[in-house]
């Protein structure tokens, strides 16, 4: 077996989403407090009593988490121990994965992290940021992601399992996801598994429940969306699209299927907006949810840009400009005596104030907008806000993206594909005649 090691990253986690609760226990009371029966949940890494006898047969309760961590990979993946073995396809949970002898790198961490629990080793999924792969099928793009598993080892050093056939890499961008993350990411790539087996009708419920688990999880929601939209439902894709952005404005997929989707129906000028911003979207620089907010302001979605505005002002409080935006926001809807509308193009002052564009040395050139799949185009957050409604350009993708977790682990979307993780895209050429994505 290539390329299966354990690794130790520098890189630190403060900041990073607690690992959770790290019990079944634990798990079905926080599913509860988000409304959700625990019952019509597959919780990834729980293991059986059969997987707790053999994981303590093969490793001594004495010795370090390190030591122990190292003799737990050997037995997983050594001939005279469980014998696992890397093979690409459907996600698997830590019990098939056992009972199978494969698994994809996803269904690995979930097997790695419900036995080394079992030791009593806190052991974590981990979203890496800096690894994605891309893969035609039929008229979606598979925008495939990365998870591992790690291991606190104080200090803010991680240690960080690999399983997979790939060279090493360094590592830059890396987050701890709680327990609630990681049963909502292989909730949706079990869904995004679906949806590419043309199995629409039995993708949208665990589509569906993803969102509702991990609501914060912007990849669920772009997967929700391409459901939705192969359903025939547009104005629930567009929600779910509108959704994926409010919680995490710096992947690509979610301009680039809401743009496509406006574009469908008859929205160019906003689908082109959207499109601008896309390249200097990040999700920890407030400017970004700023820009987000001025546009969803320019179109009349007040509520819309409230929120934007207000996650702008918990990034940086000190900055008054998230405050003087919720101000525009409180006036736009006093213009319109509370129901939200559109500015009046005939007014220069509220033409000014709403919709103002930005500034030339602002505006991406004719060949200035890229995708930026891993989020990272955008500055820090002293850079130059992108005023309201960007003028934009025309960008060559039209269509959708699945995000899908299959290297090691899951991803941000629908995570857990066999093999690699991402947003499908599908292309413009290959929409049926009546769209139903």
């Amino acid at each position: 077996m290539r390329g299966i090691a354990l690794a130790v990253s520098l890189l630190l986690l403060a900041g990073c989403a607690s690992a959770g609760p790290t019990t079944v226990a634990g798990v079905a009371h926080e599913l509860r407090q988000r409304g959700v029966d625990p019952a019509s949940v597959v919780v990834p890494f729980e293991v059986t009593d059969e997987m707790h006898t053999w994981v303590h047969s093969q490793v001594p309760d004495s010795g370090s988490p390190e030591q122990r961590l190292e003799l737990l990979l050997t037995a997983i993946v050594s001939a005279d121990g469980l014998g696992l073995t890397y093979e690409g396809g459907s996600t698997s949970t830590a019990r098939e994965a056992f009972a199978s002898r494969k698994a994809n790198c996803l269904g690995f961490t979930s097997l790695f992290v419900g036995l080394a629990r079992e030791l009593g080793i806190p052991a974590f999924y981990l979203g890496v940021d800096d690894v994605e792969r891309f893969e035609r099928d039929g008229d979606l793009l598979v925008i495939s992601g990365h998870v591992s598993a790690g291991f606190g080892m104080g200090g803010g050093k991680i240690k960080i399992l690999e399983f997979t056939e790939a060279p090493k890499a360094e590592y830059r961008h890396i987050r701890r996801l709680d327990d609630l993350t990681a049963i909502a990411l292989y909730h949706s790539n079990h869904g995004a598994e679906l949806l590419r087996a043309g199995r629409l009708n039995e993708a949208l419920p665990w589509l569906r429940k993803a969102v509702v688990i991990g609501p914060e999880l912007g990849d669920a929601w772009i997967d929700l969306g391409v459901g939705l939209r192969r359903a025939g439902d547009l104005a629930g894709a567009e929600a779910a699209y509108r959704k994926a952005l409010e919680v995490n404005p710096e992947g690509a997929a979610a301009y680039q299927n809401l743009a496509a989707l406006l574009r469908l129906r008859g929205h160019s000028k906003e689908a082109d907006d959207l499109m601008a911003l896309s390249t200097r979207a990040s999700g920890q620089n407030p400017f970004s949810y700023l820009a987000l907010g001025d546009l969803s302001l320019s179109q009349g979605r007040l509520d819309e840009a409230r929120r934007f505005y207000r996650r702008a002002m918990w990034l940086n409080r000190d900055d008054p400009e998230p405050y003087a935006a919720l101000g525009l926001a409180a006036l736009a809807g006093g213009w319109s005596r509370g129901s939200p509308r559109k500015p009046s193009r005939g007014n220069p002052r509220e033409e000014h104030e709403i919709a103002h564009a930005a500034p030339d040395d602002e505006r991406p050139g004719a060949d200035g907008l890229r995708q930026h799949h891993g989020g990272r185009g955008a500055g820090g957050g002293g850079e130059r806000r992108p005023r309201r409604a960007l003028p934009g350009q025309r960008h060559a993708h039209h269509g959708e993206r699945l995000h899908q977790r299959r290297r090691a682990g899951a991803a941000p979307g629908l995570q857990a594909l066999a093999g690699g993780a991402g947003p499908l895209r599908s292309q413009p050429a290959a929409l049926p005649a009546q769209p139903h994505r």
